[in-house]
């Protein structure tokens, strides 16, 4: 093992552990809108999985950019899917309309 792979290997364990704490501290109240603001970081990613995947040049990189490419959509496509629901919940109730006013 050669050491730019071991610093590598440091620096994904660590962000693991700094992302794990970082989101278990959210208030369940504030997980809802600070997904939605990461779906411009995750359109980011989606392109930069795109120009790696578009670069591929053996079957194994073609396989790994096609499940990134996936995988990232998904997350985009849920992430606004989610927001669009919470955007949903602070929309107010119309009120009913009266029968004789839909009839005129």
């Amino acid at each position: 093992m050669n050491n730019e792979l071991l610093n590598e290997l440091t620096f994904f364990v660590l962000a693991v552990f700094v992302g794990f704490e970082v989101i278990s501290k959210v208030p369940t109240i504030l997980h809802t809108p600070l997904m939605s603001g990461t779906n411009a970081i995750h359109g980011i990613i989606l392109v930069g999985a795109l120009l790696i995947a578009a670069g591929a040049n053996s079957p194994v990189t073609i396989a790994l950019g096609l499940v990134a490419v996936t995988l990232v959509t998904t997350n985009v496509v849920g992430g606004f899917v989610v927001t669009d629901r919470m955007l949903e919940m602070f929309k107010g109730r119309q009120p009913a309309k009266p029968a004789e006013a839909a009839k005129k």
